[in-house]
């Protein structure tokens, strides 16, 4: 009898204003981020609003609505697309970050029928580690060009120094000495702090705002499939779909519940697949679960997942607002740049933690030679093939470390 009195008493709790808020609120950590890696890889920021939205409600129908995370544009995808858009154009890299969402999907089932033991023996942070900071590593002299200007015409190396360091600097101390919710978006912190710089300098041109109409339907993309950005794309997945068992067990940590039981690892990672396999049907960056988002979670106990199906309908709905669009893309390349070198590096800080705590020997020799070899691979440029079938980069290191990983035997301080 008590059930229905206390689901009563709730009631008022959840009340509509309270879940429009709330659902503003995640959407509004989650920003910064979100509309970063589509202005760092050249995609519209308005497609991954609306990707990102859909994307998350499909999540939320696949897992029946019972975790509360929001997903957008994932980190680990920047070196990739930017590679893949250079070398095969935003169509093919689309196809290639479909194929990526299907090989989440593969996982997923394979997940359902044999449990994660074996995706833990493939994938061991021996490999993970290494791949994960070479994500982040093989990305610097792109943050370093956008910092110092390379990358834009109109500003100087001395404005474009003096913008970068201004927006790295209030990003480092909201996210080391920030309180509250303003822990949670250094991000948009520095954005916004470069931003008002630029402004003050005169080094923002508003005349794409001016010529954008207030409501227009986004720039979508068609994917087309090509060989080579398929071959790409692939490895990049495994990263994201480690680190997604991580994020469920980091939000199952906050909310007190179990998320690998229910509704299940293998309907998570379903749900991821598929958000990212809808996302570039439409031209958006692949979607994953959001770490900003589980820290919004802790700090104001917001454990309804219709909070987050809220965030996803109102980035499809600021989607359409071509204006907002079109501000975004002129935000000047050294404020992106200087958040990116901070960024970057806290990607391979990521790799490196997951090495430190797995508690291997770094310098045993088997481990040794698995770590070099994905580092140099990854980080030099190594290239293998030729034409449609070329294999590089992020995607080569990973399957050399996989390889080596199953060849190589095992010494007894790894059992």
């Amino acid at each position: 009898m008590t059930d229905p009195s206390t689901s009563a008493a709730a009631a008022p709790v959840e009340s509509l204003p309270r879940t429009l808020l709330t659902g503003a609120q995640m959407l509004f950590v989650a920003f910064g981020a979100l509309v970063l890696v589509p202005l760092l890889t050249g995609l519209d920021p308005s497609v991954a609003l609306f990707t990102a939205g859909v994307g998350t409600l499909v999540f939320h129908g696949v897992t029946r609505v019972t975790v509360p995370v929001f997903l957008a544009s994932s980190f680990a995808f920047i070196a990739p697309i930017q590679g893949s858009v250079v070398n095969f154009g935003i169509p093919a890299t689309m196809g290639g970050l479909m194929a990526a969402g299907l090989v989440y999907v593969a996982i997923s089932q394979a997940v359902r029928l044999k449990g994660t033991a074996w995706l833990h023996r493939l994938l061991p942070p021996v490999v993970v580690g290494p791949v994960i900071m070479v994500i982040g590593l093989a990305l610097a002299p792109v943050a370093v060009s956008m910092a110092t200007g390379e990358t834009s015409d109109h500003i100087g190396y001395a404005p474009a120094i003096f913008l970068s360091m201004a927006s790295l600097l209030v990003t480092l101390v909201l996210a080391v000495f920030g309180r509250g919710l303003l822990r949670l978006i250094p991000i948009m912190g520095g954005i916004v702090t470069g931003y008002v710089l630029a402004l003050i300098m005169g080094l923002v041109d508003f005349s794409p705002v001016r010529e954008a109409a207030w409501l227009s339907i986004p720039s979508f993309t068609a994917p087309s499939f090509h060989w080579a950005a398929i071959l790409f794309m692939i490895p990049v997945a495994i990263a994201p779909a480690v680190e997604h068992i991580g994020d469920m067990v980091a939000i199952g940590s906050v909310t007190r519940k179990n998320y690998l039981e229910k509704p299940g690892l293998h309907r998570t990672l379903l749900g991821d697949g598929l958000a990212t396999t809808t996302a570039a049907l439409f031209g958006g960056p692949p979607n994953t679960t959001y770490s900003e988002v589980t820290g919004a979670v802790t700090l104001t106990r917001a454990f309804n997942p219709k909070y987050m199906v809220v965030a996803a309908c109102l980035a499809i709905g600021l989607a359409f607002v071509a204006k907002l669009g079109a501000l975004l893309q002129t935000i000047p390349g050294p404020v992106m740049g200087g958040i990116m070198t901070l960024l970057f590096g806290s990607i391979a800080v990521v790799g490196m933690n997951t090495l430190v705590r797995a508690g291997h020997s770094l310098t045993a020799p088997r481990n040794l030679v698995v770590i070099s070899l994905i580092l140099v691979f990854g980080i030099g440029g190594m290239q293998f093939g030729g034409g449609q079938f070329t294999l590089q980069g992020v995607s080569l290191a990973a399957l050399v470390g996989i390889v080596l990983n199953w060849v190589l035997p095992r010494a007894e301080e790894d059992e």
